[in-house]
């Protein structure tokens, strides 16, 4: 399946004292990188949030607008520099990708329900997304796998309607016919406070 990848970088991180959560480490690899590893197969990548510091070539970068606007905002910016971005591939695709891969960077067991994602939706190409939903039901909008062009409309409209600054992930998606996908145990942690950094294995130390 062909799809490009939006990995949101911003936030406050009020709750973990204002330390970045893309610099947090899993294992040997920040939070960022894990994601990177997870958006494998991605035809472009755009992060989206403060300078990220060194990333693997070709990755794009953007900024949503007001910083720390919030995850909408921030989907709404990766989306344009994707537009933008005119890929090198050959043989020449589609300007973005039919499908967006869209990932918070503080899920640090997010690989492992990315192909689960893309299995859902190759048997279901009506749908328009695919949303994961954790072992306890709860959707995580922060890790799906959407239509391109749904989701342009879909901002587009919410641009018509005053913009998606601070705007609900969940309002700018309610429209959309989504696949609501169980993934595994685990997949749609993410790291809030230091004690959900404490239960995953995440440190704030740099290597």
């Amino acid at each position: 399946m062909d799809f490009d990848a939006v990995i949101l970088a911003g936030g406050k991180s009020s709750r973990l004292g204002g330390v970045p959560k893309a610099q947090l480490r899993h294992g040997d690899a920040s939070l960022l990188q894990r994601a990177l590893a997870a958006a494998n197969g991605a035809g472009s990548v755009v992060v989206v949030g403060p300078d990220p510091g060194t990333l693997p070539d070709g990755t794009l970068t953007a900024r949503e607008s007001p910083p720390f606007a919030g995850p909408a905002a921030a989907i709404e910016a990766g989306l344009l520099a994707l537009e933008s971005h005119a890929p090198s591939t050959e043989p020449p695709r589609e300007n973005p990708a039919p499908w967006v891969l869209v990932m918070a960077c503080d899920m640090p067991l997010a690989g492992a329900a990315v192909p689960v994602l893309l299995k859902e939706l190759a048997g279901h190409p009506e749908a328009e997304g695919a949303m994961s939903v954790s072992a306890d039901g709860r959707k995580q909008p922060l890790l799906g796998i959407y239509r391109s062009s749904a989701l342009q409309r879909e901002v587009l409209a919410s641009a018509q309607q005053g913009g998606l600054a601070n705007a609900s992930v969940f309002r700018l998606l309610a429209r959309l016919d989504l696949l609501a996908v169980p993934v595994p145990a685990g997949s749609t942690d993410d790291v809030d406070t230091w004690d959900d950094a404490a239960a995953l294995g995440v440190d704030g130390g740099l290597p």
